[in-house]
C-alpha cells in the first residue's frame, strides 16, 4: 500500500497502539493522511499479562541507567518503523512520514531524529523527554515539544531540557496541564502537520 503522507502515532508505557488513536482527529489526520499506531514491542513488564506495552522497561529506571535502555530499545524500534515505512511505499521518501510521541513513544522518537536515524519530515513530542547527548548539529527535522506545567510523571523540566538538547525544536509550555497532550500543543501540532502536508502537494 502506498501512501502520500504517513503519520506514525507512538504511544507511552503501559499503553498500546490504540491508545493513541484518539488524536487522529484533533490533529487533522482524517482527510488523506495515513496513520498508523503501533504497539511497542515488548509486553508491559509491570503487568505481563495485561495488554500494556512498553518501548523499554521502566522497572528499576534511573537517570544513570536510562541512556543505556534507550540504547537498547533502538533496534527493535528501528525494525519496527522500517516495517511500516515500507508497507506504505515511504522507504526512500522520509520526508513524506510524521512522528507524534507521548510519553515514552516521546522519548523514542526524540532519540531517533537527533541521533540522526530517522531524518522524517516532522517530529512531535508531548509529555516526553530528551535521552543522550545534544547531537553536534541540529536535525533538519521540524520539532514541537509540548511539556504540561502540572505533569507529575515526567516532569516539565524534562520539556526544558529537550528543548535546550534541541533548540531548533519549538516550544510549548501549558500550565495546569499534566501528563497529556494539552489543547495548545495539540493545536500547534495540528497547524504544524496541516504545512507538512501541504508543503509535499
Amino acid at each position: 500500500m502506498t501512501a502520500d503522507r504517513l503519520v506514525i502515532l507512538l504511544h507511552g508505557v503501559g499503553a498500546h497502539g490504540s491508545s493513541m488513536a484518539w488524536l487522529a482527529d484533533p490533529l487533522g489526520l482524517a482527510s488523506g493522511i495515513a496513520v498508523a499506531a503501533p504497539d511497542a514491542p515488548f509486553a508491559f513488564d509491570a503487568a505481563p499479562q495485561g495488554p500494556g506495552r512498553q518501548w523499554f522497561s521502566v522497572t528499576g529506571v534511573t537517570a544513570a541507567n536510562r541512556a543505556a535502555r534507550v540504547a537498547a530499545a533502538r533496534a527493535p524500534f528501528d525494525a519496527l518503523l522500517a516495517g511500516i515505512v515500507a508497507e506504505h511505499g515511504l522507504t526512500d521518501a522520509l520526508d513524506r512520514v510524521a512522528l507524534v510521541g507521548f510519553s515514552q513513544g516521546s522519548i523514542m522518537a526524540l532519540d531517533a531524529v537527533a541521533t540522526g536515524r530517522w531524518p522524517v519530515g516532522l517530529l512531535v513530542a508531548f509529555s516526553g523527554r530528551f535521552v543522550g547527548p545534544a547531537p553536534a548539529s541540529p536535525p533538519k527535522t521540524p520539532t514541537l515539544i509540548a511539556h504540561g506545567t502540572a505533569d507529575t510523571a515526567i516532569p516539565v523540566a524534562e520539556g526544558y531540557h529537550a528543548h535546550a538538547s534541541l533548540p531548533h525544536a519549538e516550544f510549548i509550555v501549558e500550565d495546569g496541564i499534566g501528563h497529556a497532550p494539552g489543547p495548545q500543543g495539540v493545536a500547534r501540532a495540528r497547524a504544524m502537520l496541516a504545512a507538512w502536508s501541504g508543503a509535499l502537494v
